[in-house]
């Protein structure tokens, strides 16, 4: 796979540095590196071993990343995976409520780098206050992604944080406003944004490739409405197995159940609106507002229809957030269409479009929605300090489109959106469900 990554990298745009971002006090890695150097002038001549200071193919260790991880299950596992190939990364510790987890992850990174030295904490506020960790990867459930990622960015750490980050409309705000405010680096893990076919398709919409852009489709994974999970209760496990307590974290307390160990599925809706849009909609709906130039705002309205959620943005193009109709592209497609040309892809790579002269130099196909150049993104960006494809600006917008069709669907009736207030139009019940209250003593 990493060959795949070097091979395919030019394929893929390079991370935007032309914003303006917060002054970042001198980190441990840019303080090695200055020490280094002054050594370097000082010191008497010495023997040093080429991969120390990168040569070799080795990297130095003024310009390693040190990671750490939080919540690692299987999703978490496979995205540490990635990082793991990638010479630039050292991973140094693992934090787990649930020991079994934290033995298997160290297993796993000590057999990488034949070493004994990955850590193992319990409390993930142990990990944050580590001054020799860089940044961290987040793959908790989604309860826990926001006041974790939002934890880290105070702490001074750059995220990478699995999807849904938010569970509702004001988390999504505040997550956005802490990194705006700490200058952190975040990337979701809404990986398609550094995929060739996505990325293709989504050129094609931005730049009027299609004609003027009328319709975005979405599959957002399911369109329930049910509320977020509590199951018959059952005895709880001693902490040495889980820390219910700790695994529960600032969600709503419910009784122990052992189906609710698997990556809180249940709050995978967005937790008190229940419904699926969080699931592939923070994918399929990402890529939506991408094509649409719309990284910056959500759609204005939101109405179930048909057994689909239909929205519309201020400048007219809707959204159709639908399951089926789809052309056989794999799993999380979308479709764009414009008033002379449309274009389709998914999971398994493969392009559809209305002409085939569109799809010329679309470039390697890649299937199976690898994370690897998302990920190298993240680690270009946390160097450079410029802004990931999928920063906490995106994320909060996408996410907020998600969580205000999720509200729709709750209510089952149509919703005004006003973005730049951030609330419903003369809707006091749709505005209840901008947020939710939070277990003591976790804040964002």
């Amino acid at each position: 796979m990493k060959n795949m990554t070097d091979k395919l990298r030019n394929h893929l745009h390079e991370p935007k540095t032309d914003l303006v971002h917060a002054t970042v006090p001198l980190d441990r890695r840019r303080f090695l590196k200055t020490a280094i150097q002054a050594g370097a002038i000082l010191a008497a001549p010495q023997v040093v071993r080429g991969a120390v200071v990168g040569r070799d193919g080795g990297v130095a260790p003024s310009e390693r990343i040190v990671l750490g991880g939080i919540g690692i299950g299987s999703r978490g596992r496979y995205v540490l995976s990635c990082f793991l190939h990638e010479p630039d990364v050292q991973f140094v510790a693992v934090c787990d409520v649930r020991p079994a987890r934290r033995e298997s992850v160290k297993k796993m990174v000590d057999g990488q780098y034949n070493n004994l030295d990955c850590g193992m904490i319990h409390d993930m506020r142990e990990l944050l206050a580590r001054t020799d960790v860089d940044a961290v990867l987040i793959a908790t459930g989604p309860n826990w992604h926001a006041t974790a990622a939002t934890m880290a960015a105070k702490a001074g750490k750059d995220v990478y944080c699995e999807k849904p980050c938010t569970k509702n409309i004001a988390q999504s705000l505040l997550l956005r406003d802490v990194f705006r405010r700490t200058g952190r680096v975040f990337q979701a893990g809404t990986q398609r944004r550094s995929l060739p076919n996505f990325m293709f398709a989504v050129d094609l919409a931005r730049f009027g490739k299609l004609g003027k852009l009328q319709t975005v489709h979405a599959h957002p994974g399911g369109l329930g409405t049910s509320m977020s999970g509590w199951l018959p209760a059952e005895p709880e496990p001693a902490k040495d197995v889980v820390d219910w307590n700790l695994y529960l974290g600032p969600t709503a307390w419910r009784p122990f159940n052992k189906r609710l160990l698997d990556g809180f599925n249940f709050e995978k809706g967005g937790g008190m609106t229940g419904g699926g849009c969080l699931e592939w909609g923070s994918h399929c709906v990402d890529l939506c507002q991408w094509a649409n130039n719309a990284d910056d705002t959500a759609p204005v309205e939101y109405e179930p229809k048909d057994g689909q959620l239909h929205a519309r943005y201020a400048n007219g193009v809707k959204l159709i957030m639908r399951n089926e109709g789809w052309l056989k592209m794999g799993s999380c497609p979308v479709r764009f269409e414009g008033d002379t040309d449309w274009v389709e892809t998914g999971d398994n790579a493969d392009m559809a479009a209305s002409s085939d002269a569109l799809l010329v130099g679309r470039g390697a196909k890649i299937a199976g929605y690898p994370a690897d150049f998302h990920v190298r993104n993240f680690l270009d960006c946390v160097k450079t300090r410029g802004q990931t494809r999928a920063n906490a600006d995106v994320a909060c917008q996408a996410h907020i489109a998600c969580h205000a069709a999720n509200i729709a669907l709750f209510l089952g009736r149509k919703v005004h959106y006003e973005p730049k207030k951030n609330e419903f139009i003369g809707d006091e019940e749709a505005n209840r469900l901008r947020s939710e209250a939070m277990r003591e003593p976790w804040r964002i």
